[in-house]
């Protein structure tokens, strides 16, 4: 197994892990929030689903335009190297602000918003298939928190927020069951 593949096996990892998570929930418990402003299951669904098409569709957009020369190819960033861990560690702040393209804005079933990020498995495996293993340090498009990003980095971070978006729903529950 290459790389890439492992990558991308790792993301499906999380990603079932997630979705099993969330199987047993009704409709009732997953549209249930916290507080005013918090989010509900559904929406921290909606929200994994806007989040990784929107990385999917840049990283596949910048690889093709790196190819072709519209954009140059750089390896040089803040971030060489660096697992995403500690890129997080060292961008975000406690409670960030989501990107206003990656804000669950539909609404809509948690049956349906898992099936979507179900579905980009395929799409992620699809641009796994056409990324070359020297790519992987070539930069991508910045993350809108992080900032830069190489492709490797921009895959392990689809885990990642897969990962941690799994803990707060985890929470949820937990949170759902003791009321």
């Amino acid at each position: 197994m290459n790389t890439i593949q492992a990558l991308i096996s790792e993301v499906a990892t999380a990603r079932k892990e997630y979705l099993a998570q969330i199987q047993s929930v009704t409709e009732t418990q997953a549209g249930w929030k916290p507080s005013d402003d918090g989010w509900s299951i559904t929406d921290i669904t909606e929200h994994l689903f806007w989040a990784e098409q929107g990385a999917l569709c840049g990283m596949w957009k910048t690889i093709l335009a790196i190819r072709d020369g519209s954009i140059p190819k750089t390896y040089e960033s803040p971030h060489k190297e660096m697992p995403i861990e500690k890129i997080i560690d060292l961008t975000w702040q406690s409670k960030e602000k989501v990107p206003a393209v990656a804000a669950p804005r539909l609404g809509g079933s948690l049956a349906f918003w898992s099936a979507s990020l179900f579905s980009l498995q395929g799409i992620l495996e699809s641009f796994g298939a056409e990324l070359q293993e020297d790519e992987l340090r070539v930069l991508a498009h910045p993350h809108p928190i992080s900032g830069p990003l190489d492709f490797q980095q921009r895959i392990e971070f689809l885990r990642f927020h897969i990962e941690r978006h799994g803990q707060q729903v985890s929470a949820l529950i937990e949170n759902i069951k003791n009321k």
